[in-house]
């Protein structure tokens, strides 16, 4: 009884507090004893404060025990500052405590932002700015507020293309404890997650073709107090060649929180910007303990790359990779936990603080982390991605473009097959899967194994071959969904009832593959059972788990009624409907004809197709009587019988059956009912029940799901494999492609080689390609490649090295024939592009991608070098090409194609035993006509028809007749020549 006494009166100190603060007012009224009948009489206590004529009725069991805790000034209010209504000062409080975030606060049906970011962020999210009054005597707040089923529509916005972090703050109802606690508050309003662009989980807005990668970054300090010294540091970007500098080690960490996928890997300051290239992060996190070492490199390189860098604590020094294991689906093994480097670790280990600290206390679970060795895989650095538009184009740089590779060669029917494709083509590791007796590796990536790209090949073989086989795999696919993201959020507790059936679709569609694969396997066949033929579809049928998603499966089809489940959805839609038909109301009322305008199209036509008492009508049952008195809900009246029609609401002036009469128009009418007013509170109540028991069990399911996740991810690994199997197999026969022939050697072996999408473009304009040999291997490791411009010579160049991407991705080539040896790594030094940010010229740009293949090149590395020493004067270019085809030649021993306009090179290297010299020509006809002839030949070409190209740009035809004039073979017309190009440079000789 002490406790309750002194509960007591710290209640009326409080209530004394809030009468001076002047906040008595915002107290929500409350309810008398007799509208709580389910109250026990004897754990109730009644407190009744004079004044105001309410009562205050707490349960016993309701109230804090033990010592009181001292009431503490609160920072909800500023000493000499306005006193904001409680929602105000709630969300101000957030933003405070969120100072570098957008705050959106959810208030019953919207979402709400205030003050300055009101202010700032209204007009570019196209949202009115309104002012928030509260009562006499506090100024108005500026506010701006959208409804919640638009959140995923401003969260694009706000994240994707403004690239801020947004905090969410929900609210939550207050318990009877808490509402004494707050002064009668029915809310309390937290930040339950920090939305930022690397930690997305399943808004609609993620594109479901790439992965959401968010990647951590960290280098030891003492690493780089050892190698630097002075001003070094400074100059590490503009010479990054270095060795010295380049070699300092880093740990990186990535990971997808849509997936769960997630990654290690030891790296280098060198290699950074390739790395970063190559991952394609959407947010970088990098320690603030930093910033005065290693941080303004970074920095330096993620801005370059366009991706948003973020500044996080440093204690994730002290963990180790043992403090995993609580956010791992599975723990790690003690040999995997000793195989990450320091470096690693605590890039790993800032990586999951990181996101903890994000998702604010939400439980998460991510794979078990895949450390990536380079040694197993085919590097590909920036530059090269670039210069071979492996990803995206070189002009107008969209991922995945038309174009790009990625694009010429996706034939995938699923999103989360089509990442791995992207994947495959990027070197990043995918998931090692772990099976019951053995350990199966799959390097998801242009892999440097032959076993590994044999058996890719051998799937893409046997689903060639096998058309039927391939058709039926592809139908079953469309029918599935991305399992990899939907068992993610399970894992975060966020899926619902229509992830439950997208998961039971796709387990359904897992038995029916297998079934296929099985019968593929053992079926009968005329040609008996060859073991080695079918030994692609055996590896993949032994890595199914079907018995448990199966029973997990039915468990979902027996719980959840599909059809009930869309009628439910139409009801949410009906509401969406009504809240935009409001809003056009409003701007139809109060809002000017521009207001209306920026309505979008959709949501008005959103408005007009969707009919809520057609959606009503739904869900009554089918009456055979017109019916005229109805039961219905209105909110602050409670429930109350209605009728309908003139007639009828005359006759129902009286009130019958002893109820008191409510509204009423010509055509409506209401009345209230004691038995009628009990039963509607009866059926809310079975309702209230039903819903409990609906979570209850799609809680149980959840769980189950959970329990599942290794096995169902491992199933959607393999449908994944297989789609890219059939992707690659469907491409083949589309293009004609052949299957390469992997080796040790260090040759590079191709006969009728032909540019994958220069080929398909040209044939899109009714041209043909012209296919090349190519044969550089010990005899002739270096070809030196002369001729005309638009000769053909840099798309052969590329296409040699795209063919052994596709070859040690796993597929077909386009070619007649190909014969390729290992390919440890692919350099590329084509194009041009500068880089005035960094205070780097076109020539600056192309001697440091140079300077980096000289140094990184190794014997078993393709090398594709075009116009190198172009942008200086022409002594000084041959001397830079010559000196690069040198040391190419003598020190590195690569597979090298080198191309260029100084033909003097081929005189210069003609004791080059391993260098042999061809070309492309230019073919004249009559008149000054001329064509290309692009197959290339053993030779020199000694003109590079510059002229020829000019005429073909609509260049005037009196600089071709100067040029015809004065051809420079002697000193007088060099000299006439220069002093022609002097007067000309005056005039505008380079008129269409």
């Amino acid at each position: 009884m002490r406790n309750v006494t002194q509960y007591y009166h710290r209640y009326l100190g409080a209530r004394k507090w809030l009468s001076y603060s002047g906040l008595l007012g915002l107290l929500p009224p409350i309810s008398p004893i007799q509208h709580r009948p389910w109250l026990g009489a004897r754990s109730v206590i009644q407190i009744q404060v004079r004044g105001a004529k309410s009562k205050t009725i707490v349960k016993l069991e309701d109230l804090p025990q033990g010592a009181l805790e001292p009431i503490l000034e609160t920072a909800d209010q500023d000493d000499g500052g306005p006193t904001y209504p409680t929602v105000i000062r709630q969300a101000r409080n957030n933003m405070q405590k969120f100072d570098n975030c957008v705050l959106l606060t959810r208030v019953g049906s919207f979402y709400e932002l205030y003050f300055e970011q009101a202010v700032q962020y209204g007009p570019l999210l196209n949202l009115k700015v309104a002012q928030k009054k509260s009562k006499a005597g506090v100024p108005s707040v500026p506010m701006a507020g959208f409804p919640f089923f638009q959140l995923d529509r401003f969260l694009k916005i706000l994240v994707q293309d403004l690239r801020k972090y947004v905090a969410i703050s929900e609210e939550f109802a207050n318990d009877p404890s808490s509402k004494v606690k707050s002064g009668g508050l029915m809310f309390d309003r937290r930040v339950t997650r920090i939305i930022t662009p690397g930690t997305l989980i399943d808004e609609k807005f993620m594109d479901p073709l790439e992965n959401n990668f968010l990647l951590a970054v960290h280098f030891m300090d003492a690493a780089i107090g050892t190698h630097l010294a002075g001003g070094q540091l400074a100059e590490l970007t503009n010479n990054a060649a270095d060795p010295a500098l380049s070699s300092l080690r880093g740990g990186l960490a990535w990971l997808d929180l849509s997936t769960g996928e997630f990654f290690t890997q030891t790296t280098t300051l060198g290699t950074l910007p390739s790395a970063l290239a190559r991952i394609g992060a959407k947010e970088v996190v990098v320690s603030d303990a930093l910033d005065g070492s290693v941080q303004p490199i970074v920095s330096s390189m993620v801005e370059h790359d366009r991706r948003i860098l973020t500044h996080h604590s440093a204690k994730h020094a002290q963990l180790s990779v043992s403090t995993w294991d609580s956010m791992l689906e599975t723990p790690l093994a003690l040999v995997d936990k000793a195989a990450f480097t320091p470096e690693e670790t605590s890039a790993g280990s800032m990586l999951l603080t990181y996101v903890a600290h994000k998702l604010q206390g939400l439980n998460i679970r991510v794979q078990s982390p895949q450390r990536r060795q380079d040694f197993v895989t085919m590097k590909i650095d920036k530059a090269s991605l670039r210069g071979l538009e492996v990803l995206a184009t070189s002009k107008e740089g969209i991922s995945g473009g038309k174009g790009t590779l990625l694009h010429t060669v996706r034939r995938t029917v699923t999103t989360s097959g089509s990442r791995l494709l992207k994947d495959w083509g990027l070197a990043i590791d995918s998931p090692t899967m772990i099976l019951a007796d053995f350990r199966y590796v799959t390097q998801a990536s242009p892999s440097a194994s032959i076993p590994t790209i044999d058996a890719r090949l051998d799937l893409v073989s046997k689903l060639l071959h096998d058309s039927s086989l391939r058709e039926g795999i592809v139908k079953e696919l469309r029918r599935s969904s991305d399992c990899q993201r939907l068992v993610q959020r399970f894992s975060l507790g966020r899926g619902d009832a229509d992830d439950l059936i997208s998961l039971f679709r796709t387990i359904e569609t897992t038995d029916s593959i297998a079934k296929i694969l099985e019968k593929a396997t053992f079926g009968e066949s005329s040609s008996g059972f060859d073991p080695e033929e079918h030994s692609p579809l055996q590896r993949l049928l032994c890595r199914f788990s079907l018995d448990d998603p199966h029973a997990l499966a039915n468990r979902i089809s027996d719980a959840i009624d599909e059809e009930a489940l869309l009628k439910s959805h139409r009801r949410e839609e009906s509401e969406s409907a009504r809240y935009i038909t409001a809003a056009q109301d409003v701007l139809q009322n109060e809002g000017s004809e521009a207001d209306y305008e920026d309505m979008s199209l959709l949501v008005r036509a959103k408005a007009a197709d969707s009919n809520p008492s057609e959606q009503e009508a739904d869900d009554e049952e089918n009456w055979i009587m017109r019916k005229t008195l109805s039961l219905r809900y209105i909110a602050g009246s409670g429930h109350v019988c209605h009728v309908k029609g003139a007639k009828d609401v005359r006759n129902a002036g009286k009130a019958p059956l002893g109820g008191r009469s409510g509204r009423s128009t010509k055509s409506t009418c209401t009345f209230y009912n004691g038995d009628w007013t009990n039963l509607g509170a009866r059926m809310d109540m079975l309702k209230f029940q039903i819903r409990a028991q609906e979570q209850e069990i799609l809680s149980v399911l959840r769980e189950q799901v959970v329990a599942n996740l290794v096995k169902l991810r491992r199933n959607a690994a393999v449908l994944d494999e297989l789609d890219i199997g059939c992707a690659f197999a469907t491409l083949a026969e589309e293009q004609g492609f052949t299957r390469p022939v992997l080796n040790t050697s260090r040759n590079h072996k191709i006969v009728g080689g032909r540019h994958p999408t220069v080929k398909i473009g040209l044939e899109a304009g009714g041209r043909a390609f012209v296919s090349n040999d190519c044969f550089v291997g010990e005899e002739e490791r270096v070809w030196l490649i002369t001729g005309p411009n638009m000769g053909g010579k840099s798309t052969f160049l590329r296409q040699n090295a795209l063919i052994s991407i596709l070859a040690q991705t796993g597929s077909f080539v386009p070619a007649e024939h190909a014969e390729l040896g290992i390919v440890d790594q692919v350099f590329s030094r084509v194009g041009s592009a500068d880089d005035l940010f960094r205070d780097q010229s076109t020539f600056m740009v192309e001697m440091l991608e140079t300077a980096i293949i000289l140094n990184q090149a190794s014997s078993r590395s393709l090398v594709i070098m075009d116009e190198i020493g172009r942008g200086t004067t022409p002594e000084e270019g041959i001397a830079i090409a010559f000196a690069c085809l040198q040391h190419l030649h003598h020190h590195n021993q690569c597979r090298t194609l080198f191309a260029t306009h100084f033909h003097m090179l081929a005189e210069l290297a003609e004791d080059f035993d391993h260098l042999a010299c061809y070309c492309a020509d230019v073919a004249e006809g009559p008149g000054g006509s001329f064509w290309y002839v692009h197959r290339l030949r053993r030779g020199v070409n000694r003109a590079s028809h510059a002229m020829k190209v000019a005429r073909l740009a609509g260049e005037s035809l009196i600089i071709c007749s100067y040029h015809q004039r004065w051809h420079p073979h002697s000193a007088q017309a060099y000299q006439k020549q220069q002093f022609l190009l002097q007067r000309m440079s005056s005039l505008d000789w380079a008129r269409r």
